[in-house]
């Protein structure tokens, strides 16, 4: 029997994540020594429209994740309110406004909201204090949950209701982690979407003079296919500009240079996908190239050997490094020291420094990992996430090799470190740049689902590049 598309065929679960987060606070409440009321109303504000400084046109729009969260709804100047102990879930959206309709057309209505929303009620924001009124008149012991934000509509909230804002957001990130089926049909759609754009990058390839060039041969692909947001400001960087992790220029020439690294994935209905492909510029990859990018996918095939459920993304990273290390032993770009020996001086930490990855969806670095950039030792101070990894829950994969001179030189001046490399080796691969290689997956019990087809194999992505299917 097919499976049933959920996106086609169903509203974006809000309810059930307003359940969720009233349970999260709940538990929380009942194992804490914090004398915190419980939570009779959830009420949360949306972004509001912000106008450009001495202009008189907004801002590009973003809902704030939270709201979309518990609403669905990506509209400007909205507000939310659930009653916990009646599960209903109120919408407030702006009332319509004639003169603004002469200029936008007509707006949202209430009746089409509770047709596109899983929502019990849709009223407009000028209903929104009686609303609050009511909810503490019925409650003998009200408590409005909010979140800690900058908001100018607080004065909605009555004066005599009390509230608590010192645990939802944290609330809020923490259900974020694990994904409801929904939620990964919304992030699979945005692969599917980024998986033509990185094919159509790849195919821009024997025309492209410059790296503008791909990153608008990306995004007008995403465009195309519906996405008119990018999950983040891509990267495209070509030669040694690959080596920088989060380069922003893109807009070098390409003459001379190897590689392209492209960072980027479209967004779908606020969910994110993040894919990274390294390519060959002239069509075919250098021996120096394809070795790095061999030993990436070594990389992230160990990483994905070890994913499962209840995994410590922590061991997942250090065996990303142990494959690196026994990778730049054999190429001889490092040297005088075992395996164990290099792994513990963290050598491997000057051509792979950043995390292994980090979670995904609503935002593309998303909520819930724990970080701690504290952490003494600097092969896990840039972890996104920390501690085991819970079904359900979608990660990135993204190990990387880099020749990024600014992070290799200082081992190379450092008595204690330069012998561990081999500089006459190390010369000729500085022109590699960076490879990374990037895949969206889903958690499972026993291991993984990969959400990412954007191609990433060497045969393949050279065939496509000369001009193969």
């Amino acid at each position: 029997m097919e499976q049933k598309d959920p996106i086609k065929n169903g509203k974006y679960p809000a309810k059930n994540h307003c359940a969720r987060v009233a349970e999260y606070i709940a538990r929380h409440l009942s194992k804490s020594d914090q004398q915190i009321p419980s939570a009779s109303v959830i009420y949360l504000e949306g972004q509001k429209t912000i106008l450009q400084e001495d202009n008189d046109e907004p801002q590009p729009f973003r809902q704030r994740r939270s709201f979309f969260y518990l609403s669905g709804c990506a509209l400007p100047d909205c507000h939310l309110t659930y009653n916990v102990s009646t599960s209903t879930l109120t919408l407030f959206i702006p009332p319509l406004d004639p003169d603004s309709v002469i200029w936008s057309g007509l707006p949202l209505l209430p009746r089409d909201a509770l047709e596109q929303y899983d929502i019990d009620e849709c009223l407009t924001t000028a209903d929104l204090p009686a609303h609050l009124s009511r909810a503490s008149k019925q409650d003998p012991t009200p408590t409005l949950y909010i979140k800690a934000q900058n908001s100018t509509s607080l004065s909605s909230i009555p004066a005599d209701l009390p509230t608590e804002s010192s645990i939802l957001h944290s609330v809020i990130d923490e259900c974020r982690v694990v994904k409801d089926p929904y939620e990964i049909a919304l992030i699979r759609h945005a692969n599917d979407i980024s998986t033509r754009a990185h094919t159509a990058v790849l195919r821009a390839i024997p025309t492209a003079k410059n790296e503008q060039d791909f990153e608008a041969a990306f995004i007008a692909s995403c465009i195309s296919s519906g996405a008119k947001e990018q999950a983040y400001s891509g990267i495209f960087g070509s030669g040694e500009n690959a080596a920088t992790l989060h380069y922003q220029k893109n807009d070098q020439p390409l003459s001379g240079r190897q590689n392209l690294l492209v960072d980027a994935g479209a967004e779908w209905s606020c969910y994110c996908s993040d894919v990274t492909r390294t390519m060959p510029l002239s069509g075919t990859f250098s021996a120096e190239s394809r070795a790095i990018y061999s030993l990436v996918q070594e990389m992230q095939d160990a990483a994905f050997a070890l994913l499962r459920a209840g995994v410590s993304w922590e061991s997942l990273h250090l065996r990303a490094h142990e494959v690196a290390v026994s990778g730049l032993l054999k190429l001889g770009i490092l040297r005088n020291g075992s395996p164990e020996e290099l792994l513990k001086e963290r050598i491997s930490v000057a051509f792979f420094p950043h995390g292994l990855g980090h979670y995904l969806g609503l935002d593309t670095h998303d909520t819930g990992g724990n970080p701690d950039p504290g952490d003494k030792d600097g092969m896990f101070r840039y972890l996104r996430i920390r501690g085991e990894v819970p079904e359900g829950s979608v990660v990135t994969v993204e190990p990387g090799v880099y020749f990024c001179r600014f992070i290799v030189e200082p081992y190379l001046k450092d008595e204690r470190t330069r012998r561990f490399i081999d500089e006459g080796v190390l010369e000729t691969y500085w022109e590699v740049g960076g490879v990374r290689i990037e895949d969206d997956v889903l958690v499972t019990k026993d291991g993984y689902e990969n959400l990412t087809t954007a191609p990433k194999g060497i045969e393949e992505m050279e065939r496509i590049i000369q001009g193969g299917e």
